[in-house]
């Protein structure tokens, strides 16, 4: 017998339940629609979308079932139902800061913003915003500030990347306890301090990489650690009944023998010629600005850990560069200046000079200190590091520079060259023009660093000993005439910028062409005047540029590369030439509202008389 027979109330009580179950359900569905459409609402109103993707693909007049699922980088639970499971928006060149409003994707489970302009803090609270999220992805933006402790909440996390970023500060240890983590990258940051030890994953050593200084397995021992491992050695002698004495000899040895080892880690060959200026370090540092502190050579020494190889940032034909880390929190870099043949007094007035030369897209050398035979020079730290790295990763597969990226870095590059040839009191000759001295800020503005440099240095040696010594890592960048003559000229500046053109647009290395045939043995250059003599030059141009409505652009651009390669120097435009064609290239995309770099009008068309100029008197004025 059914129970409704012998008890209908209990019967319509059930039924009552039932239909209040169903209509709740109901209810908490209509919500979840309801918030996920505020969500994307949200997301779309607070960011800036310079193409108009969201604009054109996100369609809120819709109301049809599952709309929101056809959303361009949207996923949901079911394509019937607008409750949103993975929001995907990566490579897009959205503005903006983190979109709060995500957090009324209640369902969220995946969020992937990476490759993108976004900038700010990562929310303190955002695991408030995303509690349920698998899987977040910030890769490849300018989110700065530091990692949120909050982040480890996220107890559901598999993935997590932050790389590429100017994240600061400390990795938060609490991440060692997220016990689902998979993938966790913070390459490329300005992060410092000890890793987490992730005690259910084996996360590998690349991804800490390019960053300030952490430490931790596997990475270099922390100092920490280091005295609580000793402490860790004497507790146990002591309770092996040891003596006294014993204890002291195999704390003694064990010092020396860490120590030495430490010594040889840190420095294999390299800085023990730091070692023979230890006795100048109450040498003033002279700087050019007055907001920069006051420091001494044993600040630049202990910001370097003296010099220490891996500090070493960059190489280039003129001296290392080193990372300088100050205890109040302020990053300079630091050039060792190599087989300068200058006095004191000729370097401390080259010095005067160039401290003197200022243009937004040139390094601002900040200072100078003589120590000995010893030349270093200050600059500002800028983020993003060098266009070479950007244009050749490690990983190919993880660079990231879009048409409209690579013309901005190429359009601020010749200005500061052009201003340098024409505008410039002294009118300077570069010399060393590579994609290793073109420095990337925060917003991806390019940064000459090196100008000036062949002021101070014996012709000779600062290029022929590169190649005798058979490192050839330059030479691609060489103008031929100059093999030749080892005369510097300002063409032979528009000759390298060009094999920087040319590695914008096809994404070669200047002496290693990966998409040549195995046979080719050549240079950049020599490849691309291969193809030039038939139809497939446009085969140069690198794979994910064309097709994205910038074929004219690009077309535009490799001719003004190959203008500035060609063979004979009196041929080549000069580099204000070189920045009005580009600047009439990327026109619409307005990186510039005004123009700096003037023509002078008593030079004809060139800032430098037509004879060559000898390397060591490149500034040379008109008469």
């Amino acid at each position: 017998m059914a129970l409704s027979e012998k008890n209908p109330m209990v019967a319509a009580h059930i039924l009552v339940w039932m239909v209040l179950v169903l209509l709740s359900s109901r209810i908490t569905l209509i919500d979840a629609t309801a918030t996920d459409i505020e969500c994307l609402k949200s997301i779309k109103d607070s960011l800036v979308d310079p193409y108009n993707y969201l604009n054109t693909t996100w369609d809120f007049n819709n109301n049809t079932e599952g709309f929101l699922c056809r959303f361009m980088g949207v996923e949901c639970w079911h394509p019937d139902e607008n409750r949103v499971l993975n929001i995907r928006l990566s490579d897009l060149s959205l503005k903006g800061q983190f979109p709060l409003g995500i957090q009324k994707c209640t369902s969220l489970t995946g969020l992937d913003l990476s490759r993108n302009k976004l900038f700010g803090s990562i929310p303190a609270n955002i695991s408030k915003l995303l509690p349920y999220v698998t899987n977040l992805d910030l890769s490849f933006n300018n989110f700065s500030g530091g990692i949120p402790l909050n982040l480890a909440n996220c107890s559901f996390l598999n993935d997590l990347k932050l790389d590429n970023n100017r994240l600061t500060g400390n990795i938060p240890l609490e991440f060692g306890l997220l016990d689902r983590i998979k993938i966790f990258t913070v390459t490329n940051n300005l992060l410092s301090g000890p890793i987490p030890n992730f005690i259910h994953s084996n996360i590998p050593v690349d991804s800490f990489a390019n960053n300030l200084d952490l430490c931790g397995k596997p990475l270099k021992l922390c100092p920490g650690v280091q005295r609580k491992s000793h402490v860790g050695v004497i507790a146990a002698a002591a309770a092996g009944g040891i003596t006294f004495t014993s204890i002291i000899c195999g704390i003694f040895l064990y010092y020396l023998s860490r120590g030495v080892a430490k010594r040889k880690a840190d420095d294999p060959e390299g800085n023990r010629w730091a070692k023979s200026i230890k006795g100048t370090k109450g040498i003033k540092v002279s700087m050019f600005e007055k907001s920069v502190s006051k420091m001494r050579l044993s600040d630049l020494m202990k910001a370097t850990s003296d010099f220490s190889n891996n500090n070493i940032i960059g190489a280039g034909r003129t001296g290392p560069m080193y990372k300088a880390v100050f205890s109040e929190g302020c990053f300079l870099m630091v050039k060792r200046l190599q087989d300068s043949q200058r006095l004191e007094k000729e370097f401390v007035s080259e010095m005067n000079t160039l401290g003197n030369v200022k243009h937004r897209n040139l390094v601002p050398l900040l200072g100078f200190c003589v120590a000995k035979k010893e030349r270093f020079l200050v600059y500002k730290f800028i983020e993003n590091g060098t266009l070479y790295d950007k244009l050749h990763p490690l990983e190919p597969e993880i660079r990231n520079m879009d048409w409209p990226l690579r013309l901005k870095i190429a359009i601020g590059t010749a200005r500061g060259l052009a201003w340098l040839h024409h505008n410039c009191n002294p009118r300077i000759i570069h010399r060393n023009i590579s994609s290793k001295c073109i420095l990337l800020d925060g917003d991806f503005e390019p940064k000459l660093s090196d100008f000036g440099l062949a002021r101070l240095m014996n012709p000779i040696d600062t290029h022929l000993s590169t190649f005798v010594n058979g490192e050839f890592g330059d030479l691609g960048y060489v103008a031929p005439e100059y093999l030749r003559t080892l005369v510097a000229t300002p063409k032979g500046d528009v000759y390298s910028f060009g094999v920087v053109l040319l590695e914008l647009i096809t994404g070669e290395k200047p002496t290693h062409v990966a998409n040549a045939p195995e046979s080719f043995k050549g240079s950049l250059v020599e490849w691309i005047k291969q193809l030039s003599h038939g139809p497939l030059l446009h085969t140069a141009i690198d794979k994910p540029l064309p097709g994205n409505g910038y074929d004219h652009e690009l077309n535009q651009f490799l001719k003004v590369a190959c203008n500035c390669v060609v063979e004979n120097a009196k041929e080549r435009p000069t580099m204000f030439e070189v920045h009005q064609l580009l600047r009439a290239i990327g026109e619409r995309y307005h990186f510039t509202t005004d123009d700096d770099i003037m023509l002078p009008s008593d030079t004809g068309d060139t800032a430098f008389p037509d004879e060559l100029i000898v390397a060591t008197e490149v500034t040379k004025e008109v008469e």
